[in-house]
């Protein structure tokens, strides 16, 4: 029995007037509630009860001892009711960790509506693309566009995050539209100096795996910056559906290649601990669950990718190469 505990009968037994009383309040025998004040008094070195036939009497040092324990156990009750509705309602402040690109187009817009839901609730975000020690660095959640690695961690998938190789009509107007992965060595691809992994575009093709490594006139180390590029006509580059699908869908950007295509990675909401999860956080996990599944937003209306490849009447094939394609390139990279 641990010294709240005794506190605890203590107090009831006082309060209530005698040990049976106490005792059928706690559902304990009289007997058992006789025991723990007599191991309390003894471990005090002190007698706390004057104990008659009728009643119960405190000592001087009972009196003291019941004034002090009724306050402890006041306050235990209070921190408990802290913990109680901290878990009833999301408030206090929620730290995202979340991919750059991502959350900028597809997380931040509908943040003001969560927090109109939850006026309690305080978001502080760091957009990153470099997997972090969430437990380290005082993270609550991370919203990551990769495979789980961390058996420590809890993911709750939401979409699936498909990769086109893209390029304006422009472009392949005046440069043809490549047939087969190996044509991409007549074509100017953009690059994402940021992380070399990305710029490795892996295939699937007739005769196996293969990989090419994109090059061309123009890096950066933004996708924003490649998308913007690739809209203006400079040339073709690797970028997440959830960033180009209204360009696709307005005809401003066509996939290529998309036969050979199988680019995808999962979106899912990243944190530390499945157990006793805090209502904020728990709160924003179904929130974003009820908006990206079972269809996000950015498929709603999307029309098969394929569709788009078809060449234009006037436009010419790009020039036939039967250059194999590098197989050993680096392994696939997990930016969005």
């Amino acid at each position: 029995m641990d010294r709240a505990a005794e506190m605890e009968i203590f107090v009831y037994a006082v309060e209530e007037g005698s040990f049976s009383a106490a005792a059928r309040a706690l559902r304990l025998s009289p007997s058992a509630v006789s025991k723990y004040i007599s191991r309390l008094e003894d471990r005090l070195g002190a007698r706390l009860l004057m104990r008659t036939t009728r009643q119960l009497s405190l000592t001087e040092e009972g009196r003291a001892f019941y004034e002090r324990a009724r306050t402890i156990l006041t306050e235990i009750e209070e921190a408990e009711e802290v913990v109680t509705q901290l878990y009833a309602a999301p408030r206090g402040t929620l730290r995202i960790n979340a991919s750059v690109a991502f959350t900028k187009y597809q997380v931040v817009p509908l943040i003001p509506e969560f927090l109109n839901m939850y006026p309690d609730v305080r978001i502080e975000l760091t957009l990153d693309d470099k997997f972090t020690d969430m437990v380290n660095d005082g993270y609550d959640l991370a919203i990551r566009l990769s495979e789980l690695e961390d058996s420590s961690l809890i993911a709750r998938k939401y979409a699936v995050n498909r990769r086109f190789i893209v390029a304006s009509p422009d472009y392949l107007e005046k440069n043809g539209i490549p047939r087969k992965p190996q044509d991409l060595v007549h074509h100017n691809c953009l690059h994402l100096s940021s992380r070399e992994s990305f710029n490795d575009w892996h295939f699937e093709t007739p005769e196996g795996h293969m990989s090419f490594r994109a090059q061309g006139s123009f890096s950066a180390n933004d996708g924003d910056a490649l998308h913007a590029a690739v809209v203006a006509g400079l040339g073709m580059a690797r970028l997440a559906e959830y960033l180009v699908h209204e360009d696709i869908r307005a005809g401003r950007l066509t996939p290529v290649l998309t036969d050979f295509i199988h680019d995808r990675a999962w979106i899912s909401a990243v944190y530390p601990h499945k157990r006793h999860l805090s209502p904020k956080v728990r709160a924003f996990v179904d929130f974003l669950a009820e908006k990206f599944t079972p269809v996000p937003p950015w498929e709603l209306g999307m029309r098969d990718a394929r569709s788009f490849t078809r060449p234009r009447e006037d436009a010419k094939p790009a020039q036939a190469d039967q250059k194999a394609l590098n197989p050993e390139a680096a392994a696939k990279g997990q930016a969005s």
